[in-house]
């Protein structure tokens, strides 16, 4: 009986068949074409007028999709561009191409012009690191490709080397290497606006005595010059917009109190990279009233001081977080908040945080025990306003599969504007109430009809040895609360080109802040089944009609062929 299940097995095809336009698409083509053979600019643009939601387009734009596809079809044969229109294979090609025709906009489409308070930014956590938080290597390599992905604020912990005459960047008290600062800065400045133009945000966990933040206020004003943006006011009463700081960096640390030097402190510093308590800023802060501030004089430099180079004054809860949250009437300023402390302000302080973020920064970064880099869910930091949510850019996995979702908005600048539920105050100062249950507002209809590519970006025997893939998709809701739900299709057996043709209705309470989630996978009767693809996508961005979804790997990087034919309706 073994043998012959096994002769079975090993006797099943590597089938693989050209795509063939689903019944939807055979139906719209003969209903636009008006029956005939091909659809010509007239047809095709009142086409996309009325069934992919595209009021704005015009004929011009139908003529060069036109000349797009038939110069596809007619490379070698230029006869045939003569002819008017396209043919049904043409109109299918353009529909399952995301270059033509992609589920979201490409372009930033959003006002920049508000205070940075008002915006979701592309944040990362220990931007330096390559791998686990204990003992992986320093590196500015993986901050030149977060700011590759369109990330827009960078984090660099700075520590004094072994002789305290040079800044290190390392994660302290672990067994991290180091890495110099002035390599990361260098970084920064060639990459920070190599995906987006609007401002890099360079937050500084400080660790330094009051000589060394001299030197990074030399070595950051040196190295950014003119890109360097800091006011010229010691606080802000209220923040720059992105649009105002395009092409600029900003610094955001917590200011320096007044300091003393005392050779007694200095002898008790320890080393961070021996694993010692290493300096910080309660080792260096006195009561005493013989305290001055550090000012800062270079011979050959006339950088401002270290205090007068940060735009963003940031700080941690110190007592009570309801404390923390009160907002000040004559200046802006960031907290700092873990992701356990974020957890208890939403469920006692939740009014408090909106209120705070409407003027004020947030900040949320993963608890110390993540060790290997995984992340936390970034949508109870979202709902709450909080503007900085970090993840571990090097940690993947679904958490980071919704931040890149986010950010895919606004033309992927990595500056998504809040919703203005969460800035609107109304009669007596109430805000939005993240807890409360609120009506249907929309309901979004998802129909995946085919899915086509891997046998272009996989061997024939990666998912199976024996036989061609079992592919099944999971599409579903990230969100509030009440519009989190996943379903799934049936399994498609033995095709590389999947054809499923099912539709699924999301009703949605908050649609401004759910994600699509996307997910193909390879059903493995005998183990765990097969990653095929993923995405993420804003359902508030999502264009209506029948769209070209690509997918992308466990990292986030778009496969070059993988991708399905799906529709998106708002009812």
């Amino acid at each position: 009986m073994g043998s012959y299940k096994y002769c079975i097995c090993f006797t099943r095809k590597f089938v693989w068949r050209a795509a063939a336009p689903p019944p939807d698409v055979r139906q719209t083509f003969v209903e636009y074409s008006e029956g005939a053979a091909q659809m010509g600019p007239d047809q095709l643009r009142r086409f996309l007028a009325e069934a992919q939601g595209q009021a704005e387009a015009t004929l011009a734009d139908a003529e060069r999709i036109i000349e797009v596809l038939r110069r596809r079809r007619c490379h070698h044969l230029p006869a045939m561009l003569s002819r008017p229109g396209i043919t049904l294979d043409d109109f299918f090609h353009f529909l399952f191409s995301d270059d033509l025709n992609p589920p979201i906009r490409s372009q930033v489409h959003q006002d920049m012009s508000l205070p940075l308070s008002h915006y979701y930014i592309y944040t990362g956590h220990n931007s330096y690191l390559t791998g686990n938080q204990l003992s992986s290597d320093s590196s500015y390599i993986p901050i030149i490709k977060a700011l590759q992905r369109g990330v827009r604020v960078i984090e660099l912990d700075m520590w004094p080397n072994s002789t305290k005459d040079d800044v290190l960047i390392l994660h302290g008290r672990t067994l991290t290497s180091p890495v110099e600062m002035i390599k990361c800065l260098r970084s920064i400045k060639e990459f920070a606006f190599c995906a987006s133009p609007y401002p890099v945000v360079i937050t500084l966990e400080d660790h330094l005595t009051p000589d060394l933040q001299a030197k990074v206020a030399e070595m950051v004003t040196q190295t950014f010059g003119d890109m360097l943006y800091y006011p010229k006011s010691d606080s802000l009463e209220e923040f720059p917009s992105p649009e105002s700081l395009k092409n600029r960096i900003i610094i955001s640390t917590k200011p320096p109190k007044k300091y003393f030097e005392s050779k007694t402190v200095k002898d008790k510093q320890d080393d961070p990279q021996k694993g010692g308590k290493g300096s910080n800023d309660e080792a260096w802060e006195t009561k005493s009233a013989d305290l001055q501030t550090l000012h800062v004089s270079h011979d050959k430099n006339s950088s401002p001081e270290y205090r007068h180079i940060i735009t963003v004054h940031a700080g941690k809860p110190k007592g009570r977080t309801r404390d923390a949250l009160k907002v000040d009437t004559d200046k802006v300023r960031r907290l700092s908040l873990s992701e356990q402390q974020l957890e208890r302000a939403a469920e006692f302080y939740a009014l408090d945080l909106v209120r705070f973020t409407q003027k004020n920064i947030v900040r949320v970064y993963p608890k110390g025990t993540r060790f290997n880099s995984s992340n936390y869910c970034p949508l109870l930091g979202w709902l709450h306003g909080a503007q900085m949510v970090a993840l571990n850019m090097q940690g993947y996995g679904r958490s980071l599969w919704l931040m890149q979702g986010l950010f895919r908005a606004n033309g992927g600048c990595g500056y998504v504007r809040k919703p203005d539920f969460l800035m609107n105050i109304g009669p007596r100062a109430a805000v939005f109430e993240p807890e409360a249950r609120l009506p249907v507002k929309i309901t979004l209809k998802v129909k995946i009809y085919m899915g086509d590519g891997w046998h272009k970006d996989f061997s024939r025997t990666h998912f199976d040895v024996y036989s061609p893939p079992d592919f099944y998709t999971r599409v579903g809701i990230a969100g509030v609360p009440a519009d989190i739900k996943m379903k799934r299709t049936r399994i498609k057996q033995d095709d590389w080109m999947p054809v499923w043709g099912e539709e699924f209705s999301f009703p949605l309470t908050v649609p401004e802040l759910a994600l699509l989630r996307i997910e193909a996978h390879e059903y493995n009767m005998s183990d765990m089944d097969d990653f095929g693809g993923q995405t993420c996508l804003p359902v508030w961005e999502l264009k209506p009609g029948i769209r070209a979804v690509p997918l992308h790997d466990h990292k986030g990087n778009k496969y070059k062929s993988v991708r399905l034919l799906m529709r998106f309706q708002f009812v």
